[in-house]
């Protein structure tokens, strides 16, 4: 069997095309896995897991924690919003703390970027990044590009709109790597103050009308405006921020063509898709959420087998 070219999932940055290709393959094994009577595997009997979340998340820790437990490992869980973190002990410090009781693989969200890279030079387990700041989101755009490719078929060649607050969205960063790393083209959309000055310089086109970008799109995917990360004001209102960029039932079907609508979630229904739009046949969030099982499964089960040799 072919394996992966790295140890860790540190970011899309670091895979190359092989990798997405069997990561999706081994994702596709997975599914039909959890949608049997008898969801659970042996595969990872012998191999123990620590969830270390040192942001507050609540559907990527449960999509890592059932994807583990469907693999069978042991899972150990550690939120460190209320752990010894607050009192000062550092990420070495509680990283290896946690290897001391001998963990094969950590999975960690942490604010600051680069935190996953950090940690996999200092100690002897397989990282996973669960989100490193606004920096990669990795699990995030393989399971969004996997529900491309289940709904039109392949993600080569298709314009994929990511539409929103870019400037703070570690899923937008890691979506542009593994969408070009596909073939897709790619577009940003949102008000200028929160598209990064030079994103251009990644091959990604740049539009501040909604309406244009939704017509040269077949998928827009609707990011969150992300208000715990803004420290000053980067629109009027969020009034005023729906009207231009949010997407309701009327313009959908104004449309040329019928595109597909994606969302990383959390939904803030209302402000960047309306009910209608999240509800309706259009749109893959449920799928994606599906989606995110069966690839977590899968990165798990791909790294563990690395760990095993």
């Amino acid at each position: 069997m072919s394996e992966l070219s790295v140890n860790h999932l540190l970011g899309i940055k670091y895979l190359n095309k092989q990798d997405i290709q069997l990561i999706f393959e081994t994702a596709d094994h997975f599914k039909e896995v959890i949608n049997r009577p008898i969801k659970k595997v042996p595969s990872l009997r012998d191999i123990t897991i620590a969830n270390l979340f040192f942001e507050n998340s609540t559907r990527t820790k449960l999509s890592f924690e059932l994807a583990e437990k469907r693999l069978s490992a042991d899972v150990i869980n550690f939120s460190a919003s209320q752990s010894s973190v607050k009192k000062g002990e550092t990420l070495i410090d509680t990283v290896n703390n946690i290897l001391s009781m001998k963990v094969d693989m950590v999975v960690m969200r942490h604010p600051n970027p680069g935190a996953g890279v950090f940690l996999s030079k200092h100690v002897n387990a397989s990282i996973i990044n669960a989100g490193d700041g606004a920096h990669e989101h990795p699990t995030q755009a393989l399971l969004d590009s996997y529900s491309i490719r289940e709904r039109l078929g392949e993600v080569k060649g298709k314009n994929v709109v990511i539409v929103g607050d870019i400037l703070h969205s570690r899923v937008a960063l890691s979506n542009i790597f593994a969408l070009q790393l596909q073939g897709a083209n790619v577009m940003v959309c949102g008000p200028k103050t929160l598209i990064p000055k030079h994103i251009d310089k990644l091959g990604v086109k740049v539009e501040t009308n909604l309406r244009k970008a939704l017509n040269w799109c077949d998928v827009a995917n609707m990011l969150r405006v992300q208000n715990e990360r803004m420290d000053v004001s980067y629109f009027p209102t969020t009034r005023e921020y729906t009207q231009q960029f949010g997407v309701d039932k009327a313009l959908l079907d104004a449309l040329d063509k019928e595109i597909t609508i994606m969302h990383p979630g959390p939904i803030n229904r209302g402000v960047e898709i309306t009910s209608d739009v999240a509800d309706s046949k259009q749109a893959i969030i449920l799928d994606q959420v599906q989606n995110g099982v069966a690839i977590r499964m899968a990165v798990i089960y791909l790294l563990a087998s690395k760990i095993k040799q």
